[in-house]
Order: C-alpha cells, then structure tokens, then sequence
C-alpha cells in the first residue's frame, strides 16, 4: 500500500511540474506568437523526421546488444528480438510512471527468457553508470565546442551584477567557466566529507559507489571492443538525430554540429526533471536555441516538434512491442 502511494505520488508530482512548465512557457505569448507557434509546426517538414526516427531506433536496437553483452557474464543469452522488445517497454513504461522503466524491463524480459530478475537488475546498473559517464563526456565536449560562446554568456552573466569587464574575450571568460568549475566541485568534494553523516549525503555516497561497482563490472564483459562500439554509436544516434531534425523546421536548419550537442545536453537532463520530459525538455530546447539567436517562438516550436517525434515513437513501437511479445514467445511459454 505505502508502495503504490509513492509511485502515484511520483506521478502526480512529475506530471504535475511538467503540465506547470508547460504552462510557464506559453503564459506571456500574445495571441500573434501563438499563431506563429502553431504555424511552425504545421508547416514543418515531417518527412525530414523519418530519419531522425529511423536513427532513435537504431539507438534503441543497439542498447538492446550492448545489454546483452552485459548478460553474457551471467550465462544468459535472451534472443535479439527480446531484447530490443524489452528494451522499448522501458521506454514506453517510463513514459507512464517514474523510473518503472527499469524494472519492467527486466521484469518482461525474465519472463519469456526464464532470467532471473535481480541479476537483470543488476546489468542495470552497469548501464546507467556508463550512461551517466558519456553524459558527463558530452557535457565536457559541449563545453570544449564552444568555449567561446560559453565565455560570451558567461562575462555577459557576470556585468550583470558588475563585475567582469567588458574587454575580456570570450576564451579567456570560458577559462573563468573552467576554474569556477573546478572551484565548484572542489566545494562539493568538501561538503560531502564534511557532512557524510546526513542521510542525503550517505544516498549521494551511495549512488556514486553504485555508478562506480557499475563501471568496474564491465571488465567481465567478454566483447569489450563490441560494448565500445555499441556504446559510441547510441550517443552518436542521439546527436545526429537532433541534427537531422534541424532540417525539418526553416527557423533551425542552418544550425549545425555544436547547437546539436547543446540540445543534447540540456535535453538529457530535462528528460529526468518530468514525466517524460514533457514541459521541461521544450523549455530547454527554447533557452538554448536562444544562444544561437534563434526566437523564442521558433525555439519553443522545434523543442515541441523534438519531444513529439521522441515520444509518439516511444508510445508506438513500445505499445506494439507490448502486444506482439507473447506472440513471438507463444511456442517457448
């Protein structure tokens, strides 16, 4: 009981703030905006999405063989066509409650594949700490890319309250960025010693030891070579799908490679803030389209047109891998 109370409570909340974050970034359009906000999606070019969802796919395909290649230590060696299938379901019930991705994943797949389940669970952890590490890789090279533009917001953020000067070039502010970086996690590696009592402080420990088992269960990994491989080439589906969409809307098709990785970057992050990314992921598609003197508008527009396209194939292949599974298993059940 206390258990689904907290799993609804997580639903209310992140659907909750998603619907409010939706709110937020419409409230001060005027009547003239939300006419050019509807324009844009309706004469975009939904063709020039078939490829960016071709390339989603192919993620997804790929996670589900480096997520084998996880089970070969243990003994298991579930079909290709489970694998993506289950793979998809987390997807799709991620979609529909907080963090039950993960556990019904593992859960359909020892099903039909007579796994079981905890020692599912626990490639799970391999794969997100290596998710988490290339998410802090491609935030590093989102950085490095632009380090100009990044020190140009930066000195810009900093006269605001009067300080900077106006004469400083963006490389040398992107260097400021560097050492108020390092500055930062210094401070953080302090706290964490100086308060490792607090119970939000011993979770925190533990995730990071978690993150950490993850990463060193790897060397038991037959095909290192092959993980590399599948790994490199998810991030790179990721990337090149979010450039192939520019293509789709006239306000964004100039942009190239390095607003590709800032969208990438901010879009991970807001895809953990709510259920789904709903509201968030616009937003922050909107502010960083910003940076590349795109309008608000046209932002908010290509941000909705991203998030739609993620998540009517998410909803469709999942909802489709739903039904067809006891299907395919129909012999082996």
């Amino acid at each position: 009981m206390k258990k689904t109370f907290s799993l609804a409570l997580q639903y209310v909340v992140f659907l909750g703030l998603g619907i409010f974050l939706i709110w937020w970034s419409v409230r001060n359009l005027t009547a003239d905006e939300v006419g050019q906000l509807k324009g844009s999606l309706h004469d975009a070019h939904y063709l020039m999405v078939m490829p960016a969802v071709l390339m989603l796919l192919l993620s997804h395909y790929s996670r589900a063989l480096r997520w084998k290649m996880l089970m070969e230590p243990l003994g298991f060696q579930p079909s290709n066509t489970n694998a993506f299938f289950a793979v998809m379901l987390g997807y799709f019930f991620n979609l529909l409650v907080p963090r039950m991705g993960e556990v019904m994943k593992c859960t359909m797949l020892a099903r039909y594949e007579k796994t079981p389940v905890d020692k599912l669970i626990g490639t799970m952890v391999a794969e997100r700490a290596v998710d988490v590490v290339c998410l802090l890789l491609v935030i590093g090279l989102t950085f490095f890319l632009q380090m100009d533009l990044a020190g140009t917001v930066f000195r810009s953020e900093f006269q605001k309250i009067g300080a900077g000067s106006e004469g400083s070039s963006g490389f040398a502010s992107g260097l400021m960025v560097l050492a108020a970086m390092a500055g930062f996690i210094l401070f953080i590696t302090w706290l964490l010693r100086r308060f490792r009592h607090i119970t939000f402080v011993i979770r925190l420990r533990n995730m990071a030891r978690g993150v950490w088992q993850g990463l060193t269960s790897i060397r038991h990994i037959r095909n290192k070579a092959g993980f590399l491989f599948h790994t490199l080439f998810i991030w790179t589906m990721y990337l090149m799908s979010i450039r192939m969409g520019f293509y789709a809307m006239d306000a964004v098709s100039h942009l190239g490679m390095a607003p590709s990785f800032t969208i990438l970057t901010v879009g991970s992050l807001a895809m953990i803030l709510t259920q789904g990314g709903i509201g968030a992921y616009q937003i922050a598609v909107q502010k960083s389209l910003s940076l590349y003197a795109i309008p608000a508008v046209g932002g908010l527009a290509f941000g909705w047109l991203l998030w739609a396209f993620q998540t009517i194939l998410v909803l469709v292949v999942g909802l489709s891998c739903l039904l067809l599974l006891p299907v395919i298993n129909r012999k082996k059940s």
